[in-house]
């Protein structure tokens, strides 16, 4: 993993390959569903809705391999004590490479001084949010009014 000139993205060069993982909101809509149909997501189901929500966040990171998009990661910040990450995929054919670990990181440069940093993980990002750092909140418990069907 090199640092590029810019503070915002990160490059990794391997077997021809590039990975660029960056703070970018430059998405189109036909390549994030199929991310999110990818992960079996439904937010996949409303494009009106993720596209915006994705735009209107306070960071948007992406991971390109190749120019490709196979990762997405969002934060939602009070831009001083507190940030929630509500998403982060990356594509089914390439986890387990440490893309997700460096779009956290990167999320990382950006947050890591904030007082609390939220997520809510289930199934086995539970073991990935646990070994950078996260742990879980007490006798907190998750809570929802939710119209999907994925978790």
């Amino acid at each position: 993993m090199q640092q590029t000139d810019n503070p915002n993205t990160v490059q990794n060069h391997t077997q021809n390959q590039t990975l660029e993982v960056t703070f970018s909101r430059d998405i189109e809509q036909v390549e994030v569903i199929a991310l999110y149909q990818a992960n079996e997501w439904s937010s996949a189901q409303v494009p009106e809705k993720l596209i915006p929500a994705l735009l209107n966040s306070d960071s948007l990171v992406t991971a390109r391999l190749n120019g490709r998009l196979v990762g997405i990661g969002n934060a939602i910040s009070d831009g001083h004590l507190v940030v929630y990450y509500p998403h982060m995929l990356v594509h089914p054919d390439v986890q387990g490479q440490g893309i997700g670990r460096q779009m956290m990181q990167l999320m990382q440069t950006r947050y890591a001084g904030f007082h609390q940093q939220m997520l809510t993980a289930d199934g086995k990002a539970i073991a990935f949010y646990e070994s950078l750092g996260f742990e879980r909140a007490g006798q907190t418990a998750s809570m929802w009014i939710y119209a999907g069907d994925d978790h």
